[in-house]
């Protein structure tokens, strides 16, 4: 990155901005582009909201929805290992475009993944938003020399925040479409044989639906394979907890009718980033330690994000953020590898779920139940937000969070979900 931009690389993205004078040159550069996004989310979001009953769940395979973010220059070989442990489909690689120096490396690693399926996270830097030539000839190399080892390419990441070098969605519009056209004017395939390129986009973080309306409603001439999101909600603490009224659950069903109601994209939403931050992880965390939790809130949080955007039936995959990382992966890698408890959680929920069939999610006053069917047993998730028992039945099979097996005859169910399969239920 090229200033004022710097990279920190002990939370794995650019510091904060600190030439204010810029930022307002920037913004005041853009101010007919940020008009059109208030105007757009004024028409698009109501009428989102009314139409959020309307849109019918999909089918979501459990086989492709578990993902984790990995790093192909942070202990590859050891990620290689870890990555076959937790026995999951797929994986997202981050490239930096100011880093095409390392696209062979990137390579070698993927050539070592074979059997998985690989999304690409495309970050960019301010020298290719500007320079859209540049742009293309890099994502030109990346299609060229990627393309037979990458599931899908997601182009462009956080654009919603100045310091990742964009100061407006329009300035995105102008990014995005240049990979489009790239795709469907070099890449586009002649034959059956040939494979298709699959670009996602939008790349929205946190909560701030204004910016995702005005990238999926606007007059460029481009389309989306399938919607981005970077859905945060660490700042609200627990995944069921409200911003504005909207609960975790909420926030998945308001973006997928965005999705389906815009012209421009198919029926495919990805969350291509989330976490929490852990406490005590100075300087690693990439918020301040307000925001951090102790590593079993982690754990808890981590599960319970995924079981409900599975339960939705509206999200196709969920990367976490990500594998090695000290102030919020699976790993800490400091001093030496080691796994947190998150790590065995992980790796629990995938056995568990990769292939299962979601049936159904009750919640009543703040206590869950994730039904669905795997090998033809009923497989019921609990937790609640406020401490309860429950009887052990003799029917039941009951696994920790993190697969011991209980066989207490009453159930302590509350923050740490339980895993309970019910003999002779089908």
């Amino acid at each position: 990155m090229k200033e004022p931009y710097v990279w920190d690389s002990y939370s794995d993205q650019p510091y904060p901005l600190k030439d204010k004078s810029y930022k307002k040159q920037m913004r005041k550069r853009e101010f007919t582009s940020l008009l059109k996004t208030f105007l757009t989310a004024l028409v698009i979001l109501p009428f989102s909201l009314i139409m959020m009953p309307f849109v019918k769940r999909k089918q979501i395979s459990s086989e492709d929805f578990f993902c984790i973010g990995v790093d192909y220059q942070k202990e590859p070989e050891l990620t290689l290992g870890f990555i076959e442990e937790l026995d999951i489909n797929r994986i997202l690689v981050r490239l930096k475009l100011w880093e095409m120096d390392t696209l062979d490396e990137l390579k070698e690693f993927l050539l070592k993944c074979k059997d998985k399926k690989v999304t690409l996270k495309i970050l960019q830097d301010r020298e290719h938003v500007e320079d859209l030539e540049l742009l293309k000839k890099d994502l030109y190399t990346i299609f060229s020399e990627l393309n037979e080892h990458v599931d899908i390419f997601e182009i462009g990441s956080t654009i919603n925040r100045a310091k990742w070098g964009f100061f407006s969605v329009d300035e995105y519009n102008k990014f995005y479409k240049t990979a489009y056209d790239l795709k469907t004017k070099k890449f586009s395939p002649s034959t059956k044989e040939d494979k298709h390129i699959k670009l996602i986009g939008s790349g929205v973080i946190d909560f701030e639906y204004h910016f995702t309306a005005h990238t999926l409603f606007n007059f460029f001439k481009y389309s989306y394979d399938g919607i981005s999101s970077l859905l945060y909600v660490d700042r609200r603490g627990a995944p069921e907890n409200e911003q504005m009224g909207f609960t975790l659950s909420d926030k998945i069903a308001l973006l997928s009718t965005m999705v389906w109601l815009s012209p421009k994209v198919k029926q495919e939403l990805h969350i291509t980033e989330t976490n929490w931050p852990i406490t005590g992880t100075a300087p690693y965390a990439p918020t301040s330690e307000y925001e951090c939790v102790d590593e079993e809130s982690y754990a808890d949080f981590m599960l319970r994000y995924y079981l409900l955007a599975f339960a939705s039936q509206q999200v196709d995959s969920v990367s976490w953020h990500q594998l090695i990382a000290p102030g919020y992966g699976l790993i800490d890698n400091r001093d030496t590898i080691k796994k947190r408890s998150v790590f065995t959680t992980y790796k629990f929920m995938v056995k568990n779920l990769k292939n299962a069939q979601f049936l159904r999610l009750d919640i009543k006053r703040g206590y869950y139940i994730l039904q669905c069917l795997v090998d033809n047993t009923i497989l019921q998730i609990h937790w609640s937000l406020k401490p309860t028992t429950l009887n052990n039945e003799d029917f039941f099979t009951v696994y920790s969070r993190d697969g011991k097996l209980i066989k207490n005859k009453t159930l302590d169910i509350g923050s740490s979900p339980l895993y309970i399969y019910i003999q002779d239920a089908v």
